[in-house]
């Protein structure tokens, strides 16, 4: 089959001398010992660990979850295994020879594909040759007009999906099938494939830019991690909500300053120009990225995350000012009302005043000046905060007897009257309460100062799992309980307080860190249950495969190398991180499973295609157990490794060696991009 690639053919040569000729096969071999380390220290072809290989690092979670999902797709529709592999380089091979000897190194069943990305620059898409359906021109077609696009963007999730989804197409006929219009046909060409998939992609992005509204528009970190035509849309459709938002908002600002005023609308003026300002940073992005110069897929995706959260802050200025704004219309319809209620609030607390200037008076006699201090002020503080009201209620009577559109300043005046009487009366109500919080304080601050003192030293006992938020609490009830001990005979109020609040940042924190570290025991006694449970599964699948692995195919053998890749992970962490090592422990006692019925069903089927043989002559154990490789299981006829033509199926014991000792397993097309 050929193999596309974009090396040039070399030029005609004269043709070498037998005698040299020969001896190439050995300098070859004498240049490839030589070599060796140099080349096993790169890239270089490998048995894949799982379908989805990122030694290079380039997937996240989200991206990996988008790829597995179009991997497993492809799967159920027409039962073909895509693997991907993103690494750093090839190694200085071409990407056809990569990915041939990866596929042939992991050992891939049949109706398989790779797809290998090196992050350097180059890419291959193979597919092995059973798989029927595709053929190399439209093998081509996926590598170059569906895979390379998408790498040159950066979206190297969006690669491995184009992949997955281009081999699926290829194999669905009716994607691909004249369409009947009316008695006529019309022939989907390359153009029409182009259209449709740019359609697909834009609906895939609009589909995602819906999901990724949801997102924070300040959080950079989840707006980063998006696919770069996901970010594009979500960039167009927050900057236009936005403009939008913001020419509202000029409007409305517009009309409240005719008619309250601009001292009135300071407020949310100040947030409308913050706003303009963000906005017009994100135009400015915005024509960057539409303009003639190119970016990078890496700068283009931070300036769409930049537009992004740029838009979003500009949102929130206004947001921030949205009850307020209401709040100031309303109130001026009600302006007479409110302040008919504010001048009897004067009233009422004025009367008080003079009656807690009389406690304050037999407190004074009662206690020294230092315990009174946070109360000493408060009758004096309360007549001026009174007195400023008189003058604000007088104020807004005076705006409200304006003509309309004048009488904004009727609600400043109400607002600030407001402000004046609840911090009057909170000064009149510290006074009242003064004596019994005073002798409250004296009576329970040495009960107080023991149980912080205690805890204290639980803190100290569980220092080694608080952490920092930890060590944090127990410093500031350490300095809480230095200020109570010296000061609870001189501020018996202030020294309980500051105990008071201590103690219940520090048992916050407390209960946080005995939680935690009950769950973490919790999890390291469910480890070891679900440790012993993953062991006995994945032995009990590798015992299964191993004797019998004559008959076990991909699948079986793929879950099995995972579940032991997770059992190991398991037993690393289990000193060390209980509630990761758990997850490794419960995938693979899940994978193990999947193995074992798979291997299962395997074995069921081969034996149902055995015919029957005579006992003296019955080798089938012996098939099965792997001893010796019955051709019949590879397709037919053929050279066995051990050597010799076996006619029809031959069966000769298994050697060192690959799965092929010659040939390509399959095709392939990839290039630089």
């Amino acid at each position: 089959m050929p193999v596309y690639s974009s090396a040039v053919a070399a030029a005609p040569t004269r043709p070498v001398p037998r005698p040299i000729f020969a001896a190439v096969p050995a300098v070859l071999a004498l240049l490839a010992l030589l070599l060796w380390p140099a080349a096993a220290s790169a890239d270089t072809p490998l048995r894949l660990p799982g379908q989805i290989t990122d030694t290079a690092g380039v997937l996240d979670a989200n991206a990996e979850t988008e790829v597995q999902a179009a991997l497993d797709r492809l799967y159920g529709d027409h039962q073909v295994q895509l693997w991907v592999a993103y690494v750093p380089s090839f190694s200085g091979q071409s990407g056809a020879d990569w990915t041939e000897a990866t596929a042939r190194a992991s050992g891939f069943g049949p109706k398989t594909a790779l797809l290998a990305v090196a992050t350097a620059g180059d890419y291959n898409l193979w597919v092995s040759n059973d798989v029927t359906d595709v053929s190399d021109a439209e093998i081509e077609s996926i590598a170059t007009d569906r895979v390379r696009p998408e790498l040159v963007n950066g979206d190297w999730a969006g690669a491995a999906v184009a992949a997955a989804e281009g081999l699926g197409d290829a194999m669905t006929p009716a994607s691909l099938t004249p369409l009947i219009v009316g008695g006529g046909v019309v022939v989907v060409g390359g153009g029409g494939l182009y259209l449709y998939t740019r359609r697909s992609k834009r609906k895939r992005a609009e589909a995602g830019a819906e999901a990724a509204a949801s997102i924070d528009p300040t959080d950079t970190a989840a707006l980063a991690s998006l696919a770069l035509d996901v970010l594009d849309v979500r960039a167009q459709d927050i900057l236009v909500d936005t403009d939008n938002a913001v020419r509202t908002s000029a409007e409305e600002l517009e009309l409240a300053r005719g008619e309250f005023g601009e001292q009135a609308v300071a407020p949310f003026a100040t947030a409308f120009a913050q706003a303009g300002a963000a906005l017009a940073k994100a135009f400015e992005i915005r024509q960057r990225l539409d303009d003639a110069i190119p970016e990078t897929p890496q700068q283009r995706r931070d300036m769409l995350v930049d537009l992004i959260s740029t838009c979003g802050r500009a949102g929130r200025e206004l947001d921030a000012r949205v009850a307020e704004f209401d709040g100031m219309r309303d109130l001026l319809l009600d302006a007479p009302a409110r302040l008919d209620a504010l001048t009897q609030q004067v009233v009422t607390l004025t009367a008080r005043v003079p009656a807690c200037e009389s406690v304050l008076t037999a407190l004074r006699a009662e206690f020294p000046a230092e315990t009174l201090a946070p109360v000493a002020q408060n009758t004096t503080l309360a007549r001026e905060q009174l007195a400023f009201a008189e003058k604000s209620i007088a104020d807004g009577r005076d705006a409200v007897a304006l003509p309309a559109g004048k009488q904004g300043p009727a609600v400043g005046a109400i607002r600030a009257a407001e402000g004046a009487l609840i911090q009057a009366s909170t000064l009149l109500d510290g006074v009242d309460h003064a004596e019994t919080d005073i002798r409250h304080a004296m009576a329970t601050l040495p009960a107080a100062i023991a149980d912080l003192e205690q805890g204290v030293a639980a803190a100290g006992q569980l220092a080694a799992s608080g952490g920092a938020d930890l060590a944090t609490a127990k410093a500031a009830a350490a300095e809480a309980l230095t200020h109570a001990r010296a000061s609870q005979a001189t501020d018996p109020l202030g020294s309980f307080t500051r105990i008071v609040e201590a103690d219940a940042t520090l048992d916050a924190v407390l209960a946080r860190t005995r939680e935690a570290q009950e769950q973490a025991e919790r999890a390291r006694q469910k480890l070891q249950q679900d440790l012993t449970a993953a062991q006995s599964q994945v032995t009990s699948a590798a015992d299964f495969i191993g004797t019998r692995r004559g008959a076990v195919g991909a699948e079986a053998r793929t879950r099995l190398s995972e579940a032991q890749r997770h059992l190991q992970a398991a037993q690393q962490l289990a000193s060390t991180d209980a509630s990761q090592a758990l997850q490794h422990a419960q995938a693979a006692t899940q994978l193990g499973a999947k193995a074992l019925w798979a291997a299962q069903s395997d074995v069921r089927q081969w034996e149902q295609r055995q015919q029957p043989r005579s006992s003296g002559n019955d080798m089938t154990g012996a098939i099965l157990g792997g001893i010796l490789i019955d051709s019949i299981l590879r397709g037919g006829g053929g050279f066995s490794r051990g050597g010799g033509y076996h006619g029809g199926g031959g069966r000769g014991p298994g050697s060192f060696g690959g799965p092929s000792s010659s040939g390509r397993i399959g095709r392939s097309s990839g290039g630089r991009f």
